[in-house]
């Protein structure tokens, strides 16, 4: 009771409308891709509204948090064994901080298309929460630089590098953990880094290969019938926890595992993709208690499915784009399909929607930006300098942030520049 009575008190004492011109977490302030009230540029080059361009030494597939005048990104050397922090001033690009916050004896090798800095950051006003996954966790004065807490014993196997983001919720800050060997959800104390709970995976792995436990997603927070729920996908289940005690209220069990897309929530049902290698998208009716699985199926799509990329929910439409470039709209309640377009390349990176538009970024750096209606009609096509891009973008303002593996990119409008 004293930790729901904490929960409940912090989450009101941080409830305030997070404005337009900040991104302060994977996906944003509101987790979902959305970047309210922005007008961001729709077309741009290497030459064109292209507001600075700074370079990103070392490798990392993380996105950039923007509060204020900062934006922060974290990077690694190759081979993983300097893990740092960086921050650039929002209007000039100029380097604020280069941090090195970890140094890693025995990095686990990492495939080439991951890195040792994917996982996303999250920020408030005056900290920054770096995650590496394994290799550790860290508080950062975002005007200092000073390293005010560390955690380097949330270990796991990734078996492909880290990649599961870290998101802050009342005076938490909570993660998931899924490995080859462990698997739980952790909540943290975001102002001295001890543990406020730890709930581990109900999954039943005795019988299931390591390599089918690991994933590599993130949680999201949704209020539903005036309860609260975290919502997390994991190897095998995605299952829902009282945020305030870390105790389980449902799960549904699945067959997948490398699970990458966070959830999306809308039209009472969260959107969650199952597997990696043979992904499904399904709709799921957060109302249910224990094991739902044969009941709270609103329906499943098994065709174009992302394996990276995170849906987007824009009222009754749901967004998305497969590996291979096919970008799907379908009918969000119903699971009605209502308009495909291929899209240029290979994606990664989670669309983002603004004034309208819905913003896709593929491996080589080109974007389609489409109109976020049934048909997809596509608006323009840009490309930057042919790098590869991972991570998803960010908007604050209306400044579309882009990092490829060398570069950090501010774009605005003409009006702006």
């Amino acid at each position: 009771m004293r930790v729901a009575a904490f929960f409940l008190l912090s989450l009101m004492a941080t409830s305030i409308c997070l404005a337009s011109d900040s991104w302060t977490e994977f996906r944003g302030p509101t987790g979902n891709g959305h970047a309210a009230d922005s007008q961001p540029a729709i077309s741009w080059s290497e030459t064109e509204n292209v507001t600075w361009k700074v370079p990103i030494h070392d490798k990392g597939w993380s996105s950039p948090v923007i509060l204020g005048n900062q934006i922060w990104i974290t990077t690694a050397t190759e081979d993983g064994h300097k893990l740092y922090a960086i921050c650039i001033d929002r209007e000039t690009g100029e380097q604020l901080h280069d941090l090195l916050i970890f140094e890693v004896e025995s990095p686990e090798p990492v495939p080439a298309e991951n890195s040792y800095a994917s996982p996303t950051s999250a920020i408030e006003e005056g900290r920054v929460y770096v995650h590496y996954g394994t290799y550790g966790t860290a508080c950062i004065d975002t005007e200092t630089g000073t390293i005010l807490w560390k955690r380097q014993n949330l270990k796991c196997e990734h078996e492909a590098g880290p990649n599961s983001s870290p998101m802050l919720l009342g005076e938490m800050l909570i993660m998931n953990v899924d490995g080859r060997d462990v698997q739980y959800v952790i909540a943290l104390d975001k102002k001295t880094g001890d543990t406020i709970w730890k709930t581990d995976r109900s999954v039943d792995f005795s019988s299931i290969g390591a390599y089918q436990r690991k994933a590599y997603s993130m949680p999201i927070h949704i209020s539903f019938d005036g309860n609260e729920q975290l919502v997390s996908p994991g190897g095998r289940a995605i299952i829902s926890y009282d945020p305030s005690t870390g105790k389980e209220l449902w799960k549904i069990l699945h067959r997948g595992w490398s699970i990458a897309p966070r959830p999306v929530f809308g039209n009472d049902l969260v959107y969650a993709v199952m597997d990696h290698d043979h992904p499904e998208l399904w709709a799921i009716r957060p109302d249910g208690r224990g094991d739902v699985t044969d009941s709270h199926i609103e329906w499943k799509l098994t065709k174009g499915i992302p394996a990276r990329s995170s849906p987007l929910l824009i009222d009754e439409l749901l967004f998305f784009v497969d590996r291979k470039g096919i970008a799907s709209c379908v009918d969000a309640v119903s699971g009605e399909s209502l308009g495909k377009a291929r899209l240029d390349g290979n994606h990664s990176a989670s669309p983002v929607y603004a004034d309208g538009r819905i913003y896709f970024f593929n491996e080589t750096g080109k974007a389609t930006v489409v109109k976020a209606s049934s048909d997809l009609e596509v608006i323009a096509e840009n490309e930057l300098t042919n790098d590869i891009l991972m991570a998803s973008p960010a908007i604050a303002g209306d400044s579309l942030f882009v990092r490829t593996a060398g570069s950090l990119y501010r774009i605005d409008p003409p009006t702006e520049k």
